[in-house]
C-alpha cells in the first residue's frame, strides 16, 4: 500500500487513538494486519469473540483490544471500540490517491450546468443541462449526471457512477463505482392483451447529507413521488431499493438486499447479506434481519429476525437445531409405533 506515514511508536499511536496501552512504549508499528496474517511491526485487532484466541498466537507487534481484555504476549490498545480504532489507524499508514482541481480535456459539461469550487472532473464524465454541483467535487471517469441532477459539497463519484434526471443528492455523499441512483423503478400494468405497459418513473431519487452507495447498487426512482435515502445511511455492493422505498438514518443494507417497491425502513436499521423484503412492509427502527432473511410482513422496532418467513432469531435458532434433528426424531417415532 502507499504508506502515508512509514512507521509509529505504539506510545504516539495510543495517544492518536485514546487508547491506554500495556506494552512498550517505543515499539513500532509499520502497518496494519488481520489477526490471522500479522507479522512483527503490524498491529491488529480483536471485536469479535470469534478471533479472541488468536490473540494468543499472532505475531502482532500490538492488538487493539476492548479494555477487560485478558492479557496476552503482545502489546495491548485498550479502548471502547476496537473496530472504529483500527479504521482510524488504517487512515495512518494508506494514502488514497489525490485530484487536483481541474476539468479534463474529454469531459462533455453543458454550458448550463454550474459546478462548484475546486471541482475534479475527469476524462469522458458527462455533466447534463441545469446540472448543480457543490464545492470541492470529485467526478471520476465517465460517470454520468443527467440534467436537473443536484449534488451537494463534497461529492465524490467513482468511474461509471450515474446519477439520473431530477435527482438530489446531499453534502458528503459518495458513490463507489457503477453505482445508480434514479434509475426507472420497476413498474408495468398489464394490459387487455396480456402485454405490459410501462408506468413512467416520474418521481427523484433523493439521497440525504452523508450517505455512502457501494458498487453496482441501484437506488430506483419513484413512479409517483420519491424514493428517498435518509442521511447516513450505507447501502451496500448490488443492493437493491425498490421505487418509492424509503431508508432511515444511519441504517446498514449490506450485499444484495432487495426492498420491494414503497418499502420504509427505520433508522438505525440492520438489513444483513441477501435479505430480502416484500413492498409495502414497514422495518421499526433499530430493527435488525440476518443474513437471508425473508421478510414478508413489517417487522417491530428493535426486533431481531431470521430465516423465511423471518421470525424472531430466538425461536429462529431453536427451529434451525431442531431441524437438524428430525430424521432421529422420525426413527424414533417409527420405532415407538411398532
Amino acid at each position: 500500500m502507499q504508506s502515508r506515514t512509514s512507521s509509529i511508536n505504539l506510545a504516539e499511536l495510543a495517544d492518536h487513538l485514546g487508547a491506554t496501552l500495556q506494552g512498550d512504549p517505543s515499539a513500532r508499528i509499520t502497518q496494519v494486519a488481520g489477526i490471522e496474517t500479522a507479522i512483527p511491526g503490524t498491529l491488529a485487532f480483536v471485536a469479535n469473540p470469534k478471533y479472541a484466541s488468536l490473540a494468543h498466537t499472532t505475531q502482532a507487534t500490538a492488538v487493539l483490544v476492548e479494555p477487560d481484555f485478558p492479557e496476552i504476549t503482545a502489546a495491548t490498545l485498550r479502548l471502547k471500540n476496537p473496530y472504529l480504532a483500527f479504521a482510524r489507524a488504517i487512515e495512518l499508514f494508506y494514502q488514497p490517491p489525490t485530484y487536483t482541481p481541474g476539468i479534463h480535456s474529454t469531459a462533455a459539461i453543458a454550458p448550463t450546468a454550474q459546478i462548484g469550487a475546486n471541482a475534479h472532473i475527469g476524462a469522458y464524465a458527462v455533466i447534463g443541462d441545469q446540472v448543480t454541483i457543490g464545492d470541492n467535487a470529485i467526478i471520476l471517469p465517465h460517470v454520468v449526471l443527467y440534467p436537473h441532477a443536484g449534488v451537494g459539497d463534497n461529492f465524490f463519484a467513482h468511474a461509471h457512477a450515474i446519477v439520473r434526471e431530477h435527482c438530489q443528492l446531499g453534502d458528503n455523499v459518495i458513490l463507489q463505482n457503477g453505482a445508480i441512483v434514479g434509475a426507472d423503478g420497476f413498474g408495468f400494468a398489464r394490459q387487455s392483451d396480456g402485454s405490459w405497459y410501462k408506468i413512467l418513473q416520474s418521481g427523484p431519487a433523493i439521497l440525504e447529507d452523508n450517505v455512502e452507495i457501494q458498487a453496482n447498487a441501484c437506488i430506483d426512482r419513484a413512479s409517483i413521488g420519491e424514493t428517498r435515502i435518509h442521511a447516513g445511511a450505507k447501502i451496500d455492493n448490488l443492493v437493491q431499493v425498490g421505487h418509492g422505498s424509503t431508508v432511515g438514518e444511519n441504517t446498514l443494507l449490506c450485499a444484495q438486499v432487495g426492498l420491494a417497491g414503497s418499502t420504509i425502513i427505520g433508522k438505525n436499521v440492520i438489513l444483513a447479506g441477501q435479505v430480502g423484503v416484500a413492498g409495502h412492509c414497514t422495518i421499526g427502527d433499530g430493527a435488525i434481519a440476518t443474513a437471508q432473511s425473508g421478510i414478508p410482513n413489517d417487522v417491530a422496532p428493535g426486533k431481531v429476525v431470521s430465516g423465511y418467513p423471518a421470525i424472531d432469531n430466538r425461536q429462529w435458532l431453536r427451529s434451525v437445531a431442531l431441524f437438524n434433528r428430525l430424521p432421529e426424531l422420525l426413527r424414533d417415532i417409527k420405532a415407538k409405533l411398532k
